[in-house]
């Protein structure tokens, strides 16, 4: 199975890079119909997650949209993945813009330990290499693919412009030497965890896990937390969005201090999603933890 998923991507690959745009992209509509058509597993789980986050408020019509949206945005996502790997800073400089960048340029003139999150949003895997436009070293933390050559790929991707990956997996200690090195730190928050690797928050009104390991070292390594997300409206030109900095709060009270900042994460997440809720990755079992039976 793994040489079929290889070589189907190799496949791909080829047409992604040696079509023009206005013959690529209509192949590329072809093949996210035919994936939405046949995947009826997920599609379940996506109209699971919408119409538990958003229940009456969203039209049966509206969902469908958003839900053929997730498998458009999930082939235009892997299309453009391919385009990126290689690119110049020139060139993502012409298909990158900021909103709010002062926010993180002020953290990084004032010498501030910087964790800077996002969610699986819109092209999520751009924004750190969008982010080298500030020339500062990088350090993300993502899980390894199954299959080793996809992920060796995936790795000489994700580490262009002197940006460091870390396995997800014992990573509390790298990402510590990160932000003593001066380097960002990039992590990924809105998935489900386990109940020992996460705290329980509001998310669209119901209860989720959620990562913590954010909120403990912001506390531990007095760093700011940023939140940035991606967006596009046409799958060519992307905007990187900075929010307010997050700063841990420290009271004698650690636990409820934890909650209390990553609730703060959670809310910025759901607000982003709120405002366009088909560029967020819904194929996930988000409320796995505490609901599973609607799942099933």
């Amino acid at each position: 199975m793994d040489k079929i998923y290889l070589y189907l991507f190799y496949f791909f690959r080829f047409l992604v890079r040696v079509l023009p745009d206005f013959l690529l992209h209509p192949i590329l509509n072809g093949i996210y119909h035919l994936i939405y058509f046949f995947d009826a597993k997920h599609k379940k789980i996506i109209k699971t997650n919408l119409d538990f986050a958003f229940g009456e408020v969203l039209s049966k019509k509206e969902k469908e949209e958003i839900t053929k949206k997730c498998y458009k945005n999930l082939v235009y996502f892997l299309a453009d993945f391919i385009k990126n790997q290689g690119i110049s800073k020139e060139e993502l400089a012409k298909k990158v813009t900021f909103k709010n960048k002062n926010i993180l340029e002020d953290a990084i003139k004032n010498n501030q330990k910087i964790i800077l999150i996002t969610a699986h949003y819109g092209n999520w895997e751009l924004i750190s290499l969008a982010l080298s436009a500030f020339d500062k070293p990088i350090t993300g933390v993502g899980r390894a693919l199954d299959t080793k050559r996809l992920d060796t790929i995936l790795k000489k991707n994700r580490e262009q412009f002197n940006i460091e990956v870390l396995n997800k997996n014992g990573a509390f200690r790298g990402m510590m030497r990160a932000l003593k090195q001066g380097r960002l730190l990039g992590l990924l928050v809105d998935q489900n965890t386990s109940e020992k690797d996460g705290v329980l928050i509001d998310f669209f009104g119901k209860k989720a896990r959620q990562t913590h390991s954010t909120s403990l070292l912001a506390r531990k390594m007095d760093a700011v937390i940023i939140p940035a997300f991606i967006t596009t409206d046409d799958y060519k030109n992307y905007t990187v969005t900075f929010y307010d900095k997050i700063t841990p709060i420290k009271t004698e009270d650690i636990d409820n201090d934890i909650l209390k900042t990553t609730q703060e994460q959670a809310n910025i997440i759901e607000k982003v999603i709120r405002q366009k809720p088909d560029e967020w990755f819904w194929f996930h079992k988000k409320w796995k933890n505490q609901y599973e039976e609607i799942y099933k």
